[in-house]
This record gives structure tokens, C-alpha cells and sequence, in this order.
């Protein structure tokens, strides 16, 4: 590995930040890098890439540790059900950050988590400021804290122009989840 791991955020209000990670995810495996994907918030939903992602081991590790949308949808869960699920989360991140097993650690939807005030924003300041120097440490979600961007090497904003769902068209299996 090398040792000049960078921060990367992907946020914005368009679609496409966990798409991108997980483009990066495809790119670095096919170097044989290893990549941990751990999400925040999709916990309780079955989605695409919890099928596709057992096809990739063992370079690639997917861990759904959320509980599941906050407050939103078919959310009946107590917040502090939500807020054991993100301490958790946090404990399992820091775990694999510093195993040493991993090239490229995600963290899926932590921007949500962030801002939801289920996890402290100084926890992920922290975590970006000890990694280990080699790793890439992505970040995903919506409305990043500025203390987030200035530690980043990168930060790309997906902005939505169009969406179907505004047009009556429905989450599309394949495409969405």
C-alpha cells in the first residue's frame, strides 16, 4: 500500500454519492486493494448491492449496521434504537480503519448520521485525522459539515437537475436500490 491514502466526500442533494463509492470500490479491486463498505443508515432494507456485493469477496466487505431511514418511511424504530445501531457503527469503523486489512474503508451515509445527531461530527473528525497514512477513508451523504470538507482531499457535489421520482416514477430496482 501506499502512503498517501486521501479523504474523498461525495455529497450533494443528486443521486449518485454511494454509486460512486462503490465505483471506487470496483476500480480498487481491480488492483487485488481490499475495501470495506459500512452504511450507516440503509440497515433494515434489502438493496442491490448486498447481493452483488458477496460476488466481489473476499476483496470487498460490505457491513449494513444501520437501523434503517430515521424518522422517514416505514421508520417505527425509537431514536435511541437508531442511536444505539450508530454507536455501534462508529465502534465497527474504527475497527476497520486501523485493522490494517483494508485499502479503502467507506462510510456510507455517515454525512446522514452526522447530521441526524445520531453520531458526533468531532467522532468522524477524529477518525479522518488518526487513520493509518496509507489508507483512503470515503465519506458519503448528504449536507457534509465544513470541518469535514477542510479535511478532505476531495469533495465532489452531486447536484440534481432531474429526478424521475418527480415526474410519479418509483424507486427502480437495479437502478435506485
Amino acid at each position: 500500500m501506499s502512503k498517501d491514502g486521501l479523504v474523498i466526500v461525495y455529497t450533494g442533494n443528486g443521486k449518485g454519492k454511494t454509486t460512486a463509492a462503490l465505483g471506487l470500490a470496483m476500480r480498487a479491486i481491480g488492483y487485488e486493494h481490499k475495501v470495506c463498505m459500512l452504511q450507516f443508515i440503509k440497515g433494515s432494507w434489502h438493496y442491490g448491492e448486498m447481493d452483488s456485493s458477496k460476488k466481489l469477496e473476499p476483496n470487498f466487505e460490505l457491513i449494513a449496521i444501520g437501523k434503517g431511514f430515521v424518522g422517514i418511511l416505514d421508520d417505527n424504530s425509537p431514536r435511541e434504537e437508531h442511536e444505539k445501531y450508530a454507536v455501534e457503527a462508529l465502534r465497527i469503523c474504527k475497527e476497520k480503519i486501523n485493522s490494517g486489512n483494508y485499502n479503502v474503508v467507506i462510510l456510507d451515509e455517515v454525512n446522514y448520521a452526522i447530521n441526524l445527531g445520531l453520531i458526533d461530527v468531532q467522532e468522524i473528525i477524529k477518525l479522518i485525522k488518526e487513520k493509518p497514512s496509507n489508507l483512503d477513508l470515503v465519506l458519503t451523504g448528504r449536507d457534509v459539515k465544513e470541518e469535514i470538507i477542510e479535511l478532505a482531499d476531495l469533495v465532489t457535489e452531486m447536484k440534481e437537475i432531474k429526478h424521475p421520482f418527480k415526474s410519479g416514477i418509483k424507486a427502480k430496482k437495479g437502478i435506485d436500490f
